[in-house]
């Protein structure tokens, strides 16, 4: 069994998802994943052993056989491609499939989401603020869907910057039809990824667990028209569950269209009239997400120099304020945030009321 179709094989056994797939590898060694007594004594139940191990599925072999395509990749938990910030949400994907570029995958990525029935003011936002953001170095990432969406990924290709849709479905069943020739450029200049097995057809279902791949991928996202109940909406509710910034853009009172937008502006969102709006509010977790473009060398290098910090050490097992801990490092506020973050998402601190605190890792 090679690692493409063991990773398959893992990512497709019934409910074990992405958060018990990391359990599992941090209790064998993935060597011995291969062995059903291993398997067992890390937890596995006698039925999901018997799930791995069965025959491949014509699904599964199709899989395989899109992955011989030299355009086409399998990134799973672990794999040095794997995007980081996704990698750190609650119940990151097993596996993704990739068509295009997977370096595209771990740039600094702005989600742009919104109505299917937008309005021709909505559209043309979407596509200019999708342009001003592909501008200033950002990756715009949507869900290839009709209205927003769609123009925002227009916006990132026509200004010759960088898009990524993230499907509902499989990668050879592009969804809505209406956007394959859309697909193809966004290939072109970006990827298409999704998590399911590449001949799989849209179900509704499909389509919260696209959102949080959408929002887990970005440092932001924004909202650019909504009605009251958007399913963009389930994209918000996951970037706020990642701890990621929402920005809503504001419309006429009389837009049935805008509802969503101007609600979650009076929920705490950001309002926003231009893309730099955004960018002055994303510098922490861009820092984090170009940060980890760069080589595994130099994210030890990076990684070693944290520990050895002297912030690290101003953390222990009681809850320390941020301004404590910049004080006692003699650090800038801003500065100590920002590596408090990243060791955040290292699993060596964790933000609990009150401030901060050292994990039993760190």
């Amino acid at each position: 069994m090679n690692n493409d179709e063991f990773w398959i094989r893992l990512s497709q056994v019934p409910r074990l998802g992405g958060c018990g797939i990391l359990r599992l590898m941090a209790a064998v060694d993935e060597q011995t994943l291969n062995d059903p007594k291993q398997l067992y004594a890390a937890g596995l139940k006698p039925e999901a052993i018997d799930a791995f191990f069965k025959p491949l599925s014509a699904p599964q072999h199709q899989a395989l056989q899109w992955l011989a395509h030299p355009e086409h990749h399998l990134l799973h938990l672990g794999h040095p491609d794997y995007p980081y910030l996704l990698s750190q949400i609650a119940s990151p994907p097993p596996v993704l499939f990739v068509a295009g570029s997977v370096a595209a995958l771990s740039t600094p990525q702005i989600a742009m989401v919104g109505s299917r029935q937008a309005s021709l003011d909505g559209r043309e936002a979407a596509q200019q603020f999708a342009a001003g953001l592909a501008n200033e170095g950002y990756t715009i990432t949507s869900g290839l869907a009709l209205g927003i969406d769609g123009f925002a990924h227009k916006g990132a290709l026509e200004s010759g910057g960088s898009t990524i849709a993230v499907l509902g479905s499989g990668l050879e069943v592009i969804y809505p039809a209406a956007h394959r020739q859309l697909a193809a450029q966004i290939r072109e200049q970006g990827a298409l990824v999704s998590e399911f097995l590449p001949s799989t057809k849209p179900k509704p279902s499909h389509f919260p667990r696209r959102n949080r791949i959408i929002s887990g991928l970005s440092v932001g996202v924004f909202v650019v028209e909504a009605a009251e109940k958007s399913g963009s909406l389930i994209t918000v509710r996951c970037a706020l569950e990642q701890n990621r910034d929402v920005f809503a853009l504001p419309g006429s009172i009389f837009n049935p269209q805008s509802k969503g937008c101007n609600q979650l502006i009076k929920g705490g969102a950001k309002l926003v009239e231009s893309p730099l709006d955004i960018v002055e509010e994303v510098g922490v977790l861009t820092s984090c997400a170009k940060r980890h473009q760069s080589t595994v060398a130099t994210e030890f290098a990076d990684n070693e120099q944290l520990l050895n910090s002297s912030l690290l050490d101003n953390v222990g097992s009681d809850a320390i304020p941020v301004d404590v801990i910049a004080e006692r490092s003699q650090q800038p506020v801003h500065e100590v945030m920002m590596q408090l973050l990243e060791l955040e998402l290292q699993g060596l601190v964790t933000a609990v009321p009150g401030g901060y605190v050292r994990t039993r890792r760190g």
